[in-house]
């Protein structure tokens, strides 16, 4: 078979699941040449996911992608978060247990500036951004599947198999976004620990049926069936005609993923909703179990894993997805600055120095609740006790109150001053605090670039930051004295805090900003 010769290119991403995708999007931002190769015909049509976090959230903003994700999601205000009911059925009829929807704190309302009006699942959200990726002309190979990787000291190399056969591709750094079971991983010969599998083996029921006559307006994120016939648990994709239904798969009792046909699971879904004659069409059916587990390095030379090829998270607090998207985000500006010529390579070794540790807490935050599920569903002091003497986080702190350590960041400060409530106050390595300056929020003044924040007496630090080329901002916080100055990366995390009195403040700056990109130090005379 002849191979096609195709050009190098800075960066590989393997796998175009959402992480994939928002990988390719986030470095199509930064202004990065992508290609991104997945064995699919095309986005997953069928959702693994639909919590949405906040921090992806202002991932999504940075990019320019909230208003149409917000547009593809289910506008739950009113709902309630978790209902339990003998039948779809029986719950229009009031027969239903319900738990409320999460509601923020007012601590957590003011920690960012925007959120989603519902849950958005997890396909509609890989449609919006495939399609932006697709207007962009970002370069997706859809239908084509990686058959081999080799890497040397200058770049890495692939083997790929596509619509019209297979070819060999060169380029300059790789990034595995392709799922728990990573082809890339294994390849590079990089093990996992943890627990592995929990629970029982699932599947995952995706069908359309108009349930709107039998809820009598009652909607909800999440519903606990519980009838003999069909227990499961029924998630919201648009509210109306669109769900999925989890079901177990009794293997120890003999059942086998492929017992599950599309004339069953219709018929499991009939009983689930408590209506014999409902007219259901199974779209899709996936076998899937719940699973602890993480690669033992997420960096191997060139190769970077993300999202569940370097970490697969257990459901409960939908923190899989979005310990994903953060890998990326936190990934794209480092290989965009190293790309650019604007940072050394060893920028790079901070990726895994920062993520590994944060999805370690992670994925010990998911397991304890798994262990009693209704350390995560409990409202109220006592609830919030019960999670205090458990070791349970409070979300928003999983989701962004979380601190790195590394050479990017001066001074970090990784302990975390609370675990019941989310404390942003632009300690080192830390999200740098929202606040609206002029109707903008400090997060937006970043912008995906080296920003200083300076406060009110700071005309200096100004001054400084122009003759360096950073784009800078005074900016009146309870968190930034008046003569102090933050610096923050265009992720958005502070990688400076200083009063410092220097009397060559321009500098200063330019030697920190050397220190942090890991810029080579010049050689006198040389």
């Amino acid at each position: 078979m002849t191979e096609t010769a195709y050009p190098d290119v800075p960066v590989l991403v393997v796998g175009g699941g959402s992480v994939g995708l928002l990988t390719a999007a986030l470095l199509t931002h930064h202004g990065v040449p992508v290609v991104l190769v997945e064995r699919r015909s095309g986005p997953s049509v069928h959702p693994r996911a639909t919590g949405i976090g906040a921090r992806t959230v202002e991932i999504l903003r940075e990019i320019g992608l909230d208003a149409a994700v917000d547009a593809a999601a289910v506008d739950l205000r009113g709902a309630v978060g978790k209902a339990v009911a003998p039948t779809v059925v029986a719950m229009g009829e009031g027969d239903v247990v319900t738990v409320p929807m999460p509601t923020p704190s007012a601590d957590g309302l003011d920690a960012t500036p925007f959120r989603l009006r519902g849950v958005c699942a997890q396909d509609r959200l890989d449609a919006v951004v495939a399609a932006d990726l697709a207007r962009r002309g970002a370069d997706l190979r859809w239908s084509t599947r990686l058959t081999g990787i080799r890497q040397d000291a200058d770049g890495v190399d692939v083997e790929l198999e596509g619509p019209d056969g297979r070819y060999s591709l060169r380029c300059t750094h790789a990034v595995a976004a392709d799922g728990t079971h990573s082809t890339v991983r294994t390849a590079l010969g990089v093990g996992v620990s943890g627990p592995g599998d929990l629970g029982k083996s699932m599947i995952n029921i995706l069908f359309r049926a108009d349930l709107r006559p039998h809820l009598r307006g009652m909607s909800f994120a999440t519903c606990t069936i519980t009838t003999p016939e069909a227990p499961g648990l029924l998630a919201t994709v648009d509210g109306a005609t669109n769900w999925v239904f989890h079901v177990a798969c009794d293997t120890d009792g003999g059942e086998r993923p492929e017992d599950f046909t599309h004339e069953r699971c219709a018929t499991i879904i009939r009983s689930a909703v408590g209506d014999p004659d409902l007219d259901v069409e199974v779209r899709s059916v996936l076998p899937w179990r719940p699973r602890s587990a993480a690669a033992e390095r997420f960096t191997v030379g060139r190769v970077f894993l993300v999202g569940d090829a370097a970490h697969t998270v257990s459901p409960l607090g939908a923190f899989g997805l979005n310990t994903g998207v953060a890998d990326a985000h936190n990934l794209a500006w480092k290989l965009a600055a190293v790309h650019h010529g604007e940072a050394g390579a060893g920028l790079l070794d901070t990726y895994a120095h920062e993520r590994e540790p944060v999805a370690a807490a992670t994925l010990d935050q998911a397991l304890r609740r798994v262990a009693d599920p209704k350390l995560h569903w409990g409202r109220g002091p006592e609830a919030d006790a019960a999670r205090a003497a458990a070791g349970v986080w409070a979300a928003p702190v999983v989701h962004l109150g979380q601190r790195y350590d590394s050479a990017a960041i001066v001074d970090p400060r990784p302990e975390l001053p609370s675990t019941v409530d989310l404390v942003l106050d632009g300690t080192p390595g830390s999200r740098v605090p929202h606040a609206w300056i002029d109707g903008t929020s400090t997060l937006d003044l970043v912008a995906s670039r080296w920003t200083l924040l300076a406060g009110i007496a700071g005309e200096r630090w100004l001054t400084a930051a122009a003759d360096v080329g950073l784009p800078a901002h005074r900016v009146a916080v309870p968190w930034l004295p008046d003569d102090g100055a933050v610096l923050v990366r265009p992720d958005g995390i502070v990688a400076l805090r200083t009063t410092t009195t220097v009397t060559d403040r321009t500098r200063f700056l330019g030697e920190i900003l050397d220190q942090l990109l890991a810029r080579p130090v010049p050689v006198p005379g040389g």
